[in-house]
């Protein structure tokens, strides 16, 4: 069936701060094996620093682990927040874990956001940008390019010419195993950010946030592709992974109201008090559009408008209408949830691989 949605799971996480760490990784390997059991193509997980909440600190050491406990599912780091880490490191573990993995490896590079890991490791919010940019350049040329390196930039220099020494091995760089280097991803809130465009300059595929609406989502999709044909790239819907917070349950009505009272309702008014308190524009990159008021970014707004909650036919449904909308992603990326409710998120797992994306397949293939 070769217009089937490919299916991907985010761990953000986003854990309650009561819950014992260990429980909270146990809980999200299971979640991994699950996503195998079930089909899903790839899992992704964040990474955060300072944050007892969003508290998976090196997202390649979990994914290491995951990669020991399925075999197939292809893993991704979303985002190695780049800003925080000199590139030769990233460039060296990233091609490491892909040959660990055997070249399932995806990648996601991004800034980060927490206000407490950019003020550790002294990154600016407003050098932001130029940090990734930079970072990204410098580990292209790392896994595109041979030795002698010295890459003098703005934020890290890297240097290897004066003590190479091939007799005995001194002085290499490692590359990863798929060639010339695993597909890679940028995030997306906004509509026309500059990282999108050069994402679309580069081949980079995007994964767009889970709680921006469709008209948003249709404008990344715009600006991606006319970057893209700029440089005489034809953009394919394929590379695009829109992400969602999904809930399934026997009924509509039961699923809505558990999604609103559970762990994703929890996790959708967290994300909005955190950016009303710490983001420099507060909710705005949350609306729907300039004319919402940001006394209207509600919770409520989320549940009625972004979230996808319900039986297996009307999830279908939704999933089908938002691709009509917003035109032919190729990939689905489910938000994973604190399972404050075991039963509840196992079984919302199940009825959504074994009804729903059927159901939606079917209809696009």
């Amino acid at each position: 069936m070769t217009n089937a949605l490919r299916l991907g799971m985010f761990v953000m996480p986003i854990h309650d701060p009561d819950k014992p760490l260990t429980q909270c990784i146990d809980e999200d390997l299971e979640l991994a094996v699950k996503c195998e059991d079930l089909g899903f193509d790839d899992f992704w997980v964040g990474e955060h620093h300072s944050s007892n909440i969003e508290n998976i600190v090196m997202p390649e050491i979990f994914l290491g682990k995951v990669l020991g406990m399925t075999e197939r599912i292809r893993i991704g780091p979303a985002p190695v927040c780049l800003q925080y880490h000199h590139p030769m490191h990233v460039a060296g573990r990233l091609a490491f874990l892909d040959h660990m993995s055997h070249g399932r490896l995806n990648v996601c590079f991004g800034p980060g956001a927490i206000p407490t890991d950019m003020e550790v490791y002294g990154a600016h919010p407003k050098e932001m940008g130029a940090r990734v940019a930079e970072s990204i350049d410098m580990i292209m040329r790392l896994w595109e390019g041979d030795l002698p390196v010295d890459i003098e930039g703005q934020f890290w220099n890297v240097k290897m010419k004066d003590n190479i020494n091939t007799q005995f091995g001194v002085g290499f760089l490692h590359k990863p195993l798929q060639q010339p280097y695993p597909p890679i991803y940028v995030p997306s809130i906004s509509k026309a950010s500059p990282g999108l465009k050069k994402a679309a300059e580069r081949g980079f595929r995007f994964i767009s946030h889970h709680m921006i609406h469709a008209e948003t989502l249709k404008e990344q999709w715009k600006t991606y592709s006319e970057a893209a044909e700029a440089v005489g790239r034809e953009a394919n819907p394929a590379d695009w992974a829109v992400a969602r917070n999904v809930f399934v349950a026997e009924t509509t009505e039961e699923a809505q109201r558990l999604a609103r009272g559970n762990s994703l309702g929890s996790c959708i008014q967290y994300i909005l008090d955190l950016t009303d308190a710490t983001a420099p524009t507060g909710v705005a990159m949350w609306k729907r559009n300039e004319e919402q008021a940001d006394t209207d970014c509600t919770l409520d707004y989320f549940m009625d408008d972004v979230v996808i909650a319900g039986d297996p036919d009307h999830v279908a449904n939704e999933l089908l209408k938002l691709r009509e909308e917003i035109g032919p992603f190729g990939n689905l990326v489910l938000t994973a949830h604190d399972w404050d409710d075991r039963n509840s998120w196992i079984r919302s797992l199940e009825l959504f691989a074994s009804e729903v994306m059927p159901k939606v397949n079917q209809a696009i293939g």
